[in-house]
């Protein structure tokens, strides 16, 4: 197995070197089998696990510790998903349904929070919005009316 160095990973992820040796410490991703010479090689695995970890970041605005909260659920669903199709009795399959629906449930009232955040401060912004708008129309329209009111006096002195 060929595996990848930290800079192919960087380069691939877009992290820095040190961002991702703090992500394996910190236990946001497994730490990386290690080469005769001691450097470290990841997978793709990794690198698929470091792109989870970034759009939590980025696209769901997680802090690190919420990351590590969301990786841990989305490790317990691959468990549970691995484990169901060994299961051959109902009562174990219901049971193993019923625990993955609990870690979903955990997930999706996460991010409705989340969401909900964000909305109510696009809201903010929004009506903050509204007042600027409404304070740029109130002077240019004074601006318009102040450069009528001069040219009807100049109009006047004629």
């Amino acid at each position: 197995m060929s595996g990848y160095k930290i800079d192919d990973v960087a380069r691939e992820t877009g992290l820095t070197k040190r961002a991702i040796r703090y992500y394996e410490e910190i236990g946001l991703i497994p730490p990386p089998e290690r080469s005769g010479g001691g450097t470290r090689q990841y997978t793709r695995a990794h690198i698929e696990q470091l792109q989870r970890v970034i759009s939590a970041r980025d696209v769901l605005g997680f802090s690190l510790q919420e990351i590590q909260e969301y990786m841990a659920y989305a490790q317990e669903l691959t468990g549970h998903r691995e484990l169901y199709p060994q299961l051959r009795e109902p009562e174990r399959q219901l049971e193993k349904l019923r625990e993955m629906d609990g870690t979903l449930d955990a997930q999706l009232r996460k991010l409705d929070e989340k969401a909900s955040k964000i909305l109510a401060m696009k809201e903010e912004l929004e009506r903050f919005r509204k007042r600027v708008t409404a304070g740029i129309a109130r002077l240019e329209a004074e601006d318009r009316q102040s450069e009528y009111d001069n040219m009807e006096g100049t109009e006047n002195e004629k």
